[in-house]
């Protein structure tokens, strides 16, 4: 060998350790604990990854997303948040406020990112919204007094309307609010409310099916895990009762319910992974503002109001963002 091509290749080998070395990308880790079943966890998320992948951060190269649907249960969220703790995590989000409030009260050093979640200066989640301090930030899912316009639209909708059954989450502080603003609007419409417990699926069949016994009746769906949950048997209720029926998402008017109002949750779960791509670069969760909704969007599905004997005003349907037909 030539003196030449020997130190040609000598300097070749020396270099190879460096480009191995360049070639090893640091993984970080983000653990996503989600309170919906696996179907919708599916759909709901994938705007946060795919915009995580936008911001460079791909699935197995130099991030490693560790991402669990606890179906409703408290315990199944206690059970995958331990685990997801003990992988040491560079950034927490929880999605919804079960998993979000299990994640606080876990950890006061683990970044952690809510979303989806209600009231979470209410709950304890930060001291400010403006400069939430510790280690936690993110995205409400909506304020309170949204909880009113769903009877507002409802009576649009249905001007007989003098009843209303509303199905909540009586456990959760988040259900206990929402029905509380619901109760407080109702005199002004004339509307008598009736609650309905989501968490049992008998008794709330029972409670729906005595409900529609009698005339001008609607119902309302409140916000919450459960209630995502048992979106089937919640639209298959109200259609074969024929109640007007508003729901908090528009998954729930896409599945066949008659109308949604409520955030534009693609929006806030793309805002959710820019802040968990600040977090991973270096910035604090304390100094990130908690941020609510900016777009909301009302859906109204024809083919349920057909099935339902309903003539949908006008007004209504030029003020929706989106009709399914």
């Amino acid at each position: 060998m030539r003196r030449r091509d020997f130190i040609r290749l000598l300097g070749g080998a020396a270099a190879w350790p460096v480009a191995a070395h360049a070639q090893q990308v640091k993984q970080r880790r983000v653990a996503i604990l989600t309170a919906l079943d696996d179907a919708q966890t599916k759909i709901r998320v994938a705007p946060l990854l795919e915009e995580l992948e936008q911001l460079g951060w791909v699935d197995g190269r130099n991030v490693r997303i560790d991402l669990r649907a606890a179906g409703g249960n408290i315990d199944t969220v206690r059970k995958y948040g331990q685990e997801m703790l003990a992988s040491t995590p560079d950034v927490l989000v929880g999605f919804g406020t079960g998993p979000a409030d299990y994640f606080v009260r876990a950890t006061q050093t683990v970044p952690i990112v809510f979303t989806v979640v209600t009231d979470p200066l209410g709950a304890g989640f930060v001291k400010n919204l403006a400069r939430p301090g510790g280690n936690a930030t993110g995205f409400m899912l909506f304020e309170y007094s949204l909880s009113g316009k769903w009877l507002e639209l409802l009576k649009q909708l249905s001007p007989d309307l003098k009843r209303v059954a509303v199905i909540r989450d009586p456990v959760l502080g988040s259900g206990i609010g929402q029905f509380a603003v619901i109760q407080a609007v109702a005199p002004s419409l004339g509307l008598e409310i009736t609650a309905v417990n989501v968490r049992d699926n008998s008794e709330m069949t029972q409670t729906i099916a005595a409900f529609a016994g009698s005339p001008n009746g609607g119902l309302v769906v409140t916000a919450g895990p459960l209630s995502a949950v048992n979106r089937e048997l919640i639209i298959g209720l109200a259609g074969k009762h024929k109640l007007p029926a508003i729901y908090f998402e528009r998954f729930f008017a896409t599945a066949g319910g008659l109308m949604s109002y409520g955030p534009n949750f693609d929006d806030q779960l793309r805002e959710t992974a820019r802040y968990v791509d600040r977090v991973l670069k270096g910035e604090k969760p304390g100094n990130l503002p908690v941020q609510a909704p900016t777009k909301y969007q009302l859906v109204i599905n024809l083919k349920a109001a057909k099935a339902a004997g309903l003539a949908v005003p006008r007004p209504l349907l030029e003020r929706a963002d989106e009709i399914i037909e």
